[in-house]
Order: C-alpha cells, then structure tokens, then sequence
C-alpha cells in the first residue's frame, strides 16, 4: 500500500521544489504526483523538476493527454527521465477532457484507439523495441530509442469509462482513478479493468483536514460531482477530522487500491498532509 501526495495545479509552479523536498524528507510518502491540464503546467518538466530535487520518492505524471502527445517524443522523454532518475517514475497517459482537446485543435476521431495505440507504441518504444505501427491513429514506421531506459517505468491510463478501464487492463499496466470514487466504487472498477496482481490501481482524492471542511470542500465537490455524473453527496473525499481523513484513505487501500494519492485542497497543503500522517 502506497501513499502519494499531488502537487495541485492551481499552486504557483515555483513552490514545486520546495514541496518536493519536503515530501522527500516525509518517509511515509511514496510518491509526488504532478498534473498536466491543458493551461495549467507540463507534467514532463514538472516531473523532472520533481526528480531532480529528491532522492527517493517515485514521480508520477497523471496524466499526460494522448491528444496531445505524439507517442515517439512522449517515448523520449519518458526514457530521459527514466534513464536519469531509474525506478522512480511513473507515466500516466489519458484520453484529456474532450472538451480541451477540441479547444486546442487536438480532437481525435476516436479517443479509444488513440490512447489504446499510444499505450502500446510507448510501452514497445521504452522497452527497447523497434516499432512499426500503422494504427488508425498513430502511425510509426520503424522507430526505436537509442537510449532506452533500463529500468522500464510503468505505463498507467488515467480513464473512467468502462470501455476505457478494460483498455487499461489490456495495455497498460495500472490505471488511474480520478477524484471523487470511493471504497464502494472500487470493486466495480477493478472488475471492468480485470486487474491481475501486478496491476497497478492509483485512485486520487481530496484532502482536507480541519472544522471547516464541509464550507470548504462544497464547491469543490459539485465539481467532481458534475465531472463524474453523480450526485454531490456521492462524492468521496478524504476530508474532515484527520481521524476520518486517515480512514477514508484505508478504505480506499483496503478496496483493492494499491496507491492512493491525496490532492490537498488550499494555499497550505502540507499541514494537511502532515494531519493526516500523524492520524495513519
């Protein structure tokens, strides 16, 4: 059971380095997971300026969209980073909100067969394989890295859907849950993905530790809740007491995640996360 930390999108980028260094400095921390939304930030650079400034927590990218991405320069960069920093990223890749990829001319005719052809072209790309691949697409024609990483970082899919989750468990090897699923939630979800052992489940939640956490996390949560096509109140969020902001994230391990990364809500983000260590 793994604990990670994101570094929200909405925090000014130059904090990044002091937050890493001090998750760095955090034993029960596993991982710094950084974001890439279309506006926001870059999950390549953001990443390798995490690495760069710690030693031994895994980085990873959730995640970056395959619309955005041409899977040969995403292979590259990848094993940059993986070469430099070995065992200690993580690679997500997504379909992107539908919505910003139209918005940034990147829309794809089917966001299946993208992200299902970018997965395995990565995968291949990384794994030191020449590869040929005439997709509906993405269109390789006898590519290969000259410095293929050789420590091989997993390749996860940032989905939602239940076709999406059964291509993760085809393709990928772990899958990465959005914010706002809960415990109960998770059964299903590894169903559709048919998970093996060696399949990595990341689920991200919000956390908030304090009295005010219902005024809030309120807006946050109708958020998720419009995101997700469910109810505000069927929104599951690591918040309130650090009590029950630790029992929510052991609900979630004990619901078949194998990773649960909390994205702290506010300015202040490591006093909640040093609430809710003191509580695990």
């Amino acid at each position: 059971m793994r604990l990670g930390v994101m570094f929200d999108r909405d925090l000014p980028p130059e904090q990044l380095v002091p937050f890493a260094r001090a998750l760095d400095g955090m034993p029960a921390v596993h991982d710094l997971w950084v974001v890439e939304d279309l506006g926001w930030t870059g999950g390549i650079s953001s990443a390798a300026t995490a690495l760069a400034v710690t030693s031994r927590l895994r980085v990873g990218i959730g995640i970056t969209p395959a619309p955005l991405r041409n899977p040969m320069l995403l292979a590259m960069e990848l094993a940059n980073l993986a070469r430099l920093h070995p065992g200690r990223l993580a690679a997500g890749i997504g379909h992107g909100v539908q919505d910003w990829m139209a918005q940034a001319g990147a829309a794809a005719p089917s966001p299946l067969a993208l992200l299902e052809e970018t997965i395995t072209a990565v995968r291949a790309l990384l794994r030191g394989e020449t590869v040929t691949l005439q997709g509906r697409s993405v269109h390789l024609d006898g590519l290969s890295l000259v410095h293929p990483p050789q420590e091989v970082p997993p390749v996860l899919a940032g989905v939602l859907s239940p076709r999406s989750l059964a291509l993760s468990g085809r393709v990928a090897q772990g899958t990465i849950l959005p914010e706002g699923f809960g415990p109960e939630r998770l059964p299903d979800a590894l169903e559709r993905i048919g998970a093996t052992d060696d399949h990595e489940l990341v689920t991200f939640t919000y956390l908030y530790v304090g009295d005010d956490a219902p005024a809030v996390t309120r807006d946050v949560a109708a958020g998720v809740a419009e995101f997700l096509r469910v109810a505000p109140q069927e929104v599951s969020m690591a918040v309130g007491s650090a009590e029950e902001a630790a029992a929510q994230v052991r609900g979630l391990w004990s619901a078949g995640a194998r990773t649960v990364a909390v994205r702290p809500i506010g300015s202040d983000p490591l006093t909640h996360v040093t609430r809710l260590l003191a509580a695990l």
